[in-house]
């Protein structure tokens, strides 16, 4: 298991005010609490089509088959739904995220000895570079304060011939974005290829606004 090194200075060198108020609400008890009750209804809601946490989860296992004994790193991990995931498939998850209440959440529906768990801003990680055989990163890319930040890091920590697994809601121009724009990010797919150097992007899916892509790390 790689080990973080400085994990309480990392968070606690960055000021609330840095944060996107997304961030801010998820240090929030209520918010860690309800946050699996949104998440298993928010794909179907998002997509206009019925999707599952279930169809998620078969998606994800069968476009990255992830394996015993990899070393995976679960960013913005919320309550641990894709760190549970891969624990259950055999591999080792670092699952990190910025808030104390979705990390006290996760350990609490998440008890694999395979899962350690880190209070860590992705976007400057401090872990050793080419470190990860797979990366996930859920709606968090929406959510962080730099996007640009947070997938070079990705980028730095996949191991060559690792893979990134990416879940957010991509840009559609609509009326209810132009309004969350000023608090949450919705990438372009087209945008990302500049800020994953090394990486070349292998599977898309897009339904409605919910985009899944699957990017692996060029080998040396």
């Amino acid at each position: 298991m790689v080990r973080p090194q400085h994990l309480e200075e990392s968070v606690n060198a960055q000021t609330r005010a840095s944060l996107t108020s997304a961030q801010r609400s998820n240090f929030l008890s209520v918010t860690a609490r309800g946050y699996m009750s949104w998440r298993a209804q928010s794909l179907s809601l998002l997509s206009g089509q019925p999707f599952t946490l279930s169809q998620e989860a078969r998606l994800f296992t069968a476009l990255c088959a992830p394996q015993p004994g990899q070393q995976w790193l679960d960013v913005g991990t919320s309550a641990g739904f894709y760190a549970g995931l891969l624990a259950m498939a055999g591999a080792d998850v670092l699952a990190c995220d910025i808030s104390p209440a979705m990390l006290r959440e996760a350990r609490r529906r998440e008890h694999s000895p395979r899962i350690q768990w880190a209070l860590l801003n992705a976007e400057d990680s401090g872990l050793l570079d080419a470190s990860m055989d797979g990366i996930t990163v859920g709606a968090t890319l929406n959510e962080t304060a730099s996007p640009e930040a947070m997938l070079r890091e990705c980028a730095r920590l996949l191991k060559p011939g690792g893979q990134l697994w990416l879940m957010y809601l991509s840009r559609t121009a609509g009326p209810l974005q132009t309004v969350l724009g000023h608090t949450l990010h919705f990438p372009d797919p087209a945008e990302l290829s500049p800020l994953l150097p090394g990486l070349q992007r292998v599977h898309l899916l897009r339904m409605g606004s919910v985009t899944f892509e699957r990017w692996e790390k060029r080998a040396n």
